[in-house]
């Protein structure tokens, strides 16, 4: 498994293209193979809209033609690089980082197909991703699985609380079908599904025990009721502050609008539980497993004495299916926690980088296919940030190619050798904008990939430049 990521990142971009869609099934081959061409000139100019990353008006009729096709839906455009990433879990463990985002196209563009997003002002997706990261190394290796999903565009009737709970499916049902998309672990291998507050739900934890796999959840009902392991009932957040203190940790705490730049002193305790099942609300599938309550455990980091007095102290409440007995125990499902805003940052790759609101397609299913390709587009982009910062001092020949290093220093008529691929992304990244001062910290990947653009269309252009004769 050591050196897959490194691998797709660096794949030129027709190999990339037909690694990931070259076993997309579209009802006819002719299709996957304008898909893999396609996929290819997008990821030259991931941001820009379809004629510029077509750039012929053959090319861009040809597109506009597949995702006309019924059978080109996302789900078919995304089946291989999921696959490809659930076949990639070797033994130990694998976070699985789980979110929804909005996909919004705004109010006052006329799409046909599409639901209500937002305040329900606004017209668009969601999009549920579930990304799968090693622990031991925080690799992030893809997009494990994912659902695309709509809401009427006109408001339902509102109906009683009975009702709604009588429905057969519900929004929060999502994290389940993505759960069981995941599906079980093999052997030797744990699945943590790490999520926020969204998943704190009786029937989502069913689901994961269904599967065999694990949770680190952001509790979102401090009130709730539980039991302690004595069995008496009381409520969550009771029993988190009535536990003892298991140690300390301190973490640097950025300044934002509401409170200056601190370090903040974390205490750390941890209790185990009985969660029972609500009398109500819960799904047909949560009664079916026949559970009664689940066994789980608490951790709760809670900065104590903030600095300066008045700022809002920092609190974090945890549910996981891990033992949290000991300090060391429960640092490590913090530590799982705080790997969490990846999936926030693949959001952001999607909508900034990739530009994936702007495309101006006029109806949901061209919109569906090509928010597909872009899925999985945004992972190579992401992936290129954590190249440069997993193993900085690796020689830059292993992992990027060579024609790579010798345009970028044509480019940038750098005389000296580019060694390792901390120096080779940060060559780059000044192509991209990034100033490379000492004070400036690492590049992140929208600087990154700017520079990885300009590189790759300068090495178009030598590509294009007559050949000398004699």
């Amino acid at each position: 498994m050591e050196g897959f990521v490194m691998a797709i990142v660096t794949l030129g971009v027709d190999a990339w293209a037909e690694q990931q869609f070259g076993d997309c099934d579209l009802g006819d081959r002719r299709r996957t193979r304008r898909l893999v061409k396609f996929a290819s000139q997008a990821a030259e100019k991931p941001d820009a809209s379809t004629p510029r990353q077509t750039e012929v008006w053959s090319d861009l009729k040809a597109a506009y033609r597949l995702f006309d096709q019924d059978e080109v839906t996302f789900s078919a455009i995304t089946a291989p690089h999921q696959k490809l990433t659930r076949s990639q879990r070797d033994d130990g463990v694998w976070l699985i980082l789980n979110d929804t985002t909005e996909l919004n196209f705004g109010f006052l563009r006329e799409i046909e197909g599409i639901g209500r997003v937002g305040s329900d002002e606004g017209r668009g997706f969601f999009l549920h991703s579930a990304l799968a990261v090693r622990a031991s190394d925080r690799e992030l290796v893809g997009v494990a699985a994912q659902e695309l999903d709509t809401r009427p565009q006109k408001k339902v009737k509102r109906v009683s609380s009975h009702a709604r709970k009588k429905k057969s499916q519900r929004e929060t049902d999502v994290w389940g079908r993505v759960i069981d998309q995941v599906g079980s672990p093999p052997e030797g291998v744990r699945l943590l599904h790490v999520c926020d507050r969204g998943a704190d739900n009786f029937d989502v934890y069913c689901h994961r025990i269904t599967q065999r796999a694990g949770w680190v959840i952001r509790a979102a009902q401090l009130q709730r009721q539980v039991r302690d392991e004595s069995g008496g009932a009381l409520s969550l957040d009771r029993l988190i502050r009535r536990a003892p203190c298991l140690g300390t940790y301190e973490v640097t705490v950025s300044a934002n609008q509401n409170q200056p730049a601190r370090t903040a002193r974390m205490e750390v305790r941890a209790a185990a539980l009985s969660m029972p099942r609500p009398k109500a609300g819960v799904s047909r599938y949560a009664r079916d497993t026949g559970l009664k309550s689940i066994a789980m455990w608490v951790v709760e980091a809670r900065e104590v004495s903030p600095v300066p007095k008045g700022a809002e102290p920092l609190r974090w409440v945890l549910l996981t299916s891990e033992d949290a007995a000991s300090f060391d125990h429960a640092w490590k499902i913090i530590e799982h926690y705080e790997q969490r805003p990846l999936i926030e940052e693949y959001h952001k790759c999607l909508k900034t980088g990739c530009q994936v609101e702007a495309r101006q397609y006029q109806t949901a299913q061209r919109l569906e296919a090509v928010i597909g390709l872009t899925a999985v587009l945004a992972v190579r982009l992401l992936q290129l940030k954590h190249a440069a910062r997993t193993e900085p001092d690796r020689p830059a020949h292993d992992v990027v190619p060579a024609r790579w290093i010798d345009g970028l220093r044509r480019v940038l008529r750098r005389p000296r050798p580019l060694n390792t691929i901390r120096e080779f992304f940060r060559a780059l990244a000044s192509l991209g904008g990034f100033l490379c001062r000492k004070c400036d910290g690492e590049p992140g990947w929208q600087t990154i990939w700017r520079g990885l653009d300009t590189l790759l269309q300068c090495l178009r252009g030598l590509d294009a430049r007559p050949k000398k004769c004699g």
